[in-house]
């Protein structure tokens, strides 16, 4: 499939589809976190998205060959993937749905930052007040959990740097390697790392690493949890042929209103007052770095076609 930005209404559409299928995801291992160990669902979500891919690379031709950077790369992806995923799969035993999804949500004020810090990009100081309120609307998230459930409230911010660096990693690496390689690399690795953390781990008495028999309706579900998450991956990815990043990113947000509904259809979830105003505060702020961002790409091309 070749790349094109004349689609923008498919890329919209695809990406909430995304916005979709992600929480949907998050609902089913936060319905399964309490009694299946963290390792044996992540096992599932990555094993089922290594099975679904794999084919698909190599039915188009493709390859799963890669150099020893772009291998160890991958690699370091993988474990932050890892990472990322484990601690939203934990928090979710303990906060709303909409709640963890929120506070994850300060990943986009993180990735200017790393920007700023690891690639010198230039923040200006409109970025820099939107990343500081956007924090504050974290802040204003996190209140009411940590009063309610203490510590395990601060995963979603590892979920945030994890995928910070995550997006980090993948931006080095994108422009060689195709984006379903990649994922089906990842799968093979994930599944390797945690097939055998559960036969070292395990039987030395980790509890999130014991593998345990499931029911045929729990089976179901963890297929769901690989087929969901491979797929909503896949939206993503495949909106961006269709529609540029600014025109998308801002779309993205759509995640934490239907997270919301979710949480509210399955678990009778709904966020606090304090919780609201700090998801709509943390949504501003996100929106507005977006346009800032658009605003900052246009007047380079301007500048550039000026010259």
């Amino acid at each position: 499939m070749t790349v094109s930005s004349d689609k923008p209404l498919l890329g919209v559409l695809l990406m909430t589809g995304f916005c979709v299928m992600a929480p949907m995801g998050d609902a089913i291992a936060k319905y399964l976190g309490a009694g299946v160990p963290l390792a044996q669902l992540l096992l599932a979500r990555f094993a089922i998205q290594a099975l679904l891919l794999v084919p698909v690379v190599y039915a188009n031709g493709g390859t799963l060959a890669m150099s020893r950077r772009i291998a160890l790369l991958t690699a370091v992806r993988t474990l932050l993937h890892i990472v990322g995923i484990g601690a939203m799969f934990i928090a979710l035993r303990y906060l709303p749905l909409a709640d963890a999804l929120a506070i994850a949500f300060v990943m986009p004020f993180l990735m200017l930052l790393l920007g700023k810090v690891f690639a010198g990009e230039i923040i200006g100081w409109r970025r820099l007040a939107a990343c500081v309120t956007g924090f504050m609307g974290t802040l204003l998230v996190i209140q009411p959990s940590f009063a309610d459930v203490g510590a395990p409230a601060l995963l979603p911010l590892l979920v945030a740097v994890a995928f910070a660096l995550f997006m980090f990693v993948t931006r080095m690496i994108a422009r060689e390697t195709d984006p379903i390689g990649l994922q089906a690399t990842s799968g093979i690795m994930a599944s390797l790392l945690l097939a055998g953390g559960i036969l070292i781990a395990g039987p030395l008495g980790q509890p999130e690493f014991q593998f345990a028999m499931v029911s045929h309706g729990t089976a179901w579900l963890l297929l769901a949890i690989g087929i969901i998450g491979t797929l909503a991956h896949l939206l993503m990815t495949w909106s961006l042929r269709f529609a540029p990043s600014a025109t998308l990113a801002p779309v993205q947000y759509l995640e934490i209103p239907f997270a919301t509904v979710i949480g509210l259809i399955v678990f009778g979830d709904l966020p606090d007052g304090l919780a609201a105003v700090g998801m709509m505060i943390i949504v501003a702020a996100g929106l507005y770095v977006v346009h800032r961002e658009a605003t900052i790409a246009r007047q380079i091309a301007t500048d550039t076609t000026t010259i």
